[in-house]
């Protein structure tokens, strides 16, 4: 991974983590040389990626990993954080549609 892409990706974690956020929402990273908050990082993935966990009320948790793809990589820091806030709300969408069955 290039410095330039490192450096971006810090402040796109920045941006991301000074969000308000569900209680039941974690966000997690594995950005190897940036930031791994994953306790075990997963082979499937190749490359970076950032993971969801939804866990409504305390009940089964949900998971959604996002890759961060190279064509995501060449977004400005704020439209790639616009972008991954927007992946998350669909998520957080899907999940309670879900379990509250589609309106």
């Amino acid at each position: 991974m290039l410095v330039e892409e490192k450096e971006k990706l810090q402040t796109v974690i920045g941006i991301i983590d000074n969000i308000a956020v569900d209680p039941d929402i974690s966000i997690e990273y594995f950005i190897p040389g940036v930031l791994v908050t994953i306790k075990e990082g997963s082979i499937e993935f190749e490359g970076p990626y950032i993971q969801f966990t939804y866990e409504k009320d305390g009940g089964h948790p949900w998971v959604q990993r996002m890759p961060l793809r190279q064509n995501y990589l060449q977004k400005h820091p704020q439209d790639l954080a616009n972008f991954i806030t927007f992946t998350l709300e669909r998520f957080i969408e899907q999940v309670d549609s879900l379990e509250n069955g589609a309106d």
